[in-house]
């Protein structure tokens, strides 16, 4: 499609995987871009390739989106660039440690809860009203399969993705009327430094996790998040599963 000119997107978590490759899709389509992540270094390469491939205005915000006061001291300090934003994507999170629950570690819960759930609620809280001030954006939360359906040794990240979803739900109520959209985007087995960071760096156990089966790209979601900002202004896309095609539940998947 042909976007309106002068829109502008705000990705959360943007050093790797979904991230990156949204902002890349979303450059190439002439939007303008703040993006963040812990990662300066990473962020800051990622800025100027956007800039020199696709001409587009990219501001780089580097913070560590579980800590409150960091977070929103940055939010406010950048708030008159912030109050332009038609697009909110909060996709910083993940997942940490495959133990059962007895065993597994009380700070990889406080970890997830932190960044997935603490951290969204953050940036959601000080954007909303900057966008309800325009009348009109649209927010996209990157939930998960793990937000619809529970696995074994997986409660709390479920819960923490049960909780994007819910909270996706409740703001879409909300918002009603504002002419804010609220999507929930859940993807199932999508290969990015996810199970890397959940098996504490051990490559051989991340991938497992994708052995014998074709998982999703990065690229495959950005792409949905894609479609989804650019329906027409009356169309919200409530919610979206997306499984690989080897992937038919959160249980069952074909491994060749």
């Amino acid at each position: 499609m042909d976007w309106p000119k002068g829109k502008r997107a705000f990705i959360t978590g943007a050093t790797s995987g979904i991230g990156k490759a949204l902002s890349y899709a979303l450059a190439k389509n002439g939007i303008s871009l703040i993006i963040t992540g812990r990662r300066k270094e990473i962020l800051e390469e990622i800025k100027k390739d956007l800039e020199k491939k696709y001409k587009v205005k990219v501001l780089a915000l580097s913070f560590d989106i579980s800590k409150k006061k960091e977070t929103l001291s940055v939010l406010e300090k950048n708030k008159s660039t912030l109050s332009k934003v038609d697009y909110l994507i909060n996709n910083a999170g993940g997942a940490h440690g495959s133990d059962p629950f007895d065993k597994a570690s009380l700070s990889d819960f406080e970890t997830m809860i932190d960044t997935n759930v603490k951290g969204l609620l953050y940036v959601t809280h000080f954007m909303v009203p900057l966008l309800k001030k325009r009348g009109l954006g649209h927010i996209v939360n990157l939930g998960s399969v793990a937000g619809k359906w529970v696995y074994p040794n997986g409660s709390v990240y479920c819960a923490s993705k049960h909780a994007v979803r819910a909270i996706s739900e409740g703001l879409r109520i909300d918002l009603n009327g504002t002419n804010i959209r609220v999507t929930d985007i859940e993807p199932g087995m999508v290969e990015t430094e996810f199970s890397l960071v959940r098996f504490k760096n051990d490559k051989t156990k991340a991938k497992k996790i994708y052995e014998g089966m074709k998982p999703l790209s990065p690229e495959d979601i950005a792409e949905c998040i894609v479609w989804t900002l650019s329906r027409p202004d009356h169309v919200n896309i409530s919610e979206m599963v997306i499984f690989p095609t080897d992937q038919a539940s959160v249980h069952l998947v074909n491994r060749k």
